[in-house]
This record gives C-alpha cells, sequence and structure tokens, in this order.
C-alpha cells in the first residue's frame, strides 16, 4: 500500500491502537479519531486519506454521518464500516450512503485489507433459505434502533420492551441464521 493515508474511527481505544499498529504493519499511515466530530477535525481536504475504517456505532453521530460525509469529499475513497451489530438495514444503509464494504466484528486487519480491494459482490456468498425467529428479531431491533439513532430508550419505547431488557438483547452476539 505504499504509505497510503488512512483514517480509522472507532470509539474503543484498545480496538484502535491493535488495529492500527496491524495496518501500519501493512503499510498504510494510519490516523485515529474516536468519534465522527474527532474525525472530521482530522480531515484535511488537501490530503485526504485513501482509506478510511469506520464503526458504526459510537457516542454522538453515527458512523453513517462519517461516511456519507466521507464519500461527498472523495468518490474515489475506500469505505470498510465495521460493527458490532450487524444487521441487513445498517448494512444497505452504510453501502447505499458509500461504504465500500461492511464488516461485523471482530473484523483483523487481513479483512479489512481484503475489504478495501472488493469490487463487486461475491456469488458465492452463503444464502439461507429460512432466517431463523432470533435472527429477524435481532435485525428488526437493528432496524428500530437505527431508526431512533441509535437512542436505546427510544428505540425500546417504540419496540414495547423495557430499556433493560433492550440493552441485554444488544450486548449478545446476533444469532446465526
Amino acid at each position: 500500500m505504499s504509505d497510503a493515508r488512512l483514517l480509522l474511527v472507532d470509539d474503543d481505544l484498545v480496538f484502535c491502537q491493535v488495529l492500527g499498529r496491524a495496518l501500519k504493519k501493512r503499510g498504510f499511515d494510519v490516523f485515529v479519531a474516536h468519534s465522527v466530530e474527532q474525525a472530521l477535525a482530522l480531515l484535511d481536504e488537501d490530503d485526504l486519506p485513501a482509506y478510511a475504517v469506520v464503526d458504526l456505532s459510537m457516542p454522538g453521530s453515527s458512523g453513517l454521518v462519517l461516511v456519507e460525509h466521507l464519500r461527498g469529499l472523495s468518490v474515489d475513497l475506500r469505505i470498510v464500516v465495521l460493527t458490532g451489530y450487524a444487521s441487513i438495514a445498517t448494512a444497505v444503509e452504510a453501502i447505499k450512503l458509500g461504504a465500500t464494504h461492511y464488516l461485523a466484528k471482530p473484523a483483523n486487519a487481513d479483512e479489512i485489507v481484503q475489504a478495501f480491494g472488493r469490487e463487486q459482490g461475491d456469488v458465492e456468498a452463503n444464502v439461507s433459505d429460512r432466517p431463523s425467529v432470533r435472527l429477524l428479531e435481532w435485525e428488526h431491533i437493528q432496524k428500530v434502533l437505527s431508526d431512533c439513532e441509535g437512542n436505546i430508550s427510544a428505540a425500546a419505547r417504540e419496540l414495547g420492551m423495557h430499556r433493560r431488557t433492550l440493552q441485554r438483547k444488544l450486548a449478545k452476539r446476533p444469532p446465526k441464521s
């Protein structure tokens, strides 16, 4: 990658440190921010990064806001969205807003570098005929949470469940199809 500039945005400090080091070993010149607002302050329109790794869920603005902003600055920028709360709804939104690829955490540096190079979809992707009820529930919760802009209390009210129940459900990993 020969010192390609890469913007890494994630609110998990340890994750950023580990991933940043791994990406530097792969030839990237890594700049780290821990919120959308910090990332926007780091951007220099005269020296934009060629790559960005953006966490979806952070305090403050969603990573989707940053994806849209970055895409507006450069159509050539390769953007990978990472999330611990993968859902079809957020994946579709990320791609619509300009992300190159969408990965569920935990993702390693090799998977991220590979995602930067993806130009098209994978026809060999596993397609489940019947998603489980638990998976459908998870995706519905993620859509409602996205519609509520990440506000757990508002999403719980919308779903008709107690906030703590929703938090427990969100703390679990997404179910397999």
